[in-house]
Order: structure tokens, then C-alpha cells, then sequence
């Protein structure tokens, strides 16, 4: 197996993972409240924090799934930004990253 091959086997997995996360979010968050109002204001806060979360997991969805295009494509590894090639450090810290430490910031 491929050193992309891996990669994409990786992401697919975690992409999965992810999937199933944000669902299970999304059932949480629409299930009824309680009619008590203490135990309303904790599960708003509560909806709130899982809210944050889902955003940033519908974020992590969208950036693995770009990996995954970036990897069929021919273009992983290759900054979305300047064109460079990302550092092998960068994405093996962050796989489904699609700019170089540079163009991050």
C-alpha cells in the first residue's frame, strides 16, 4: 500500500468517524428540552458548547474531504496558497491541511 494510499485510508476513517459525530450532534441537539427552567438554562449552555462543536467538526468534514479530492487530484502536499510544497512535519501533524506553515498565518 501506498504512502497516499495510507493517507487516504487514514482520512476515510476519520472522516467516518466524523460523520458520525456530527449526527449524533444533530440528534442531541434537536431532541425537546426540559420544562424546568434550571434544568433549561444548563442544557442551553449545554446546546451551545455541543453547537461549537459541531461547527468545528463540519469544518474538519470539509477540510478532509478537500485532502481526499487534493489526493485523486495529484495535488496533496502542494500549498493552495503559494503552490509550495507543504512540509512533511505540517502534514503529518495536521493531514488534511491545505497551506504551508507560511500561508497559515
Amino acid at each position: 500500500m501506498t504512502s497516499h494510499s495510507k493517507l487516504k485510508a487514514k482520512l476515510e476513517e476519520k472522516l467516518s468517524e466524523l460523520l458520525k459525530r456530527g449526527e449524533e450532534i444533530e440528534t442531541t441537539l434537536s431532541v425537546a428540552g426540559n420544562s424546568d427552567w434550571e434544568e433549561k438554562a444548563v442544557e442551553t449552555e449545554n446546546n451551545e458548547a455541543l453547537a461549537e462543536i459541531g461547527d468545528v467538526t463540519r469544518q474538519e468534514i470539509h477540510d478532509i474531504k478537500l485532502a481526499l479530492s487534493r489526493i485523486d487530484s495529484g495535488s496533496y502536499g502542494t500549498c493552495s496558497d503559494c503552490g509550495k510544497p507543504i512540509a512533511k512535519e505540517r502534514l503529518d501533524a495536521i493531514p488534511y491541511t491545505s497551506t504551508c506553515i507560511h500561508c497559515a498565518k
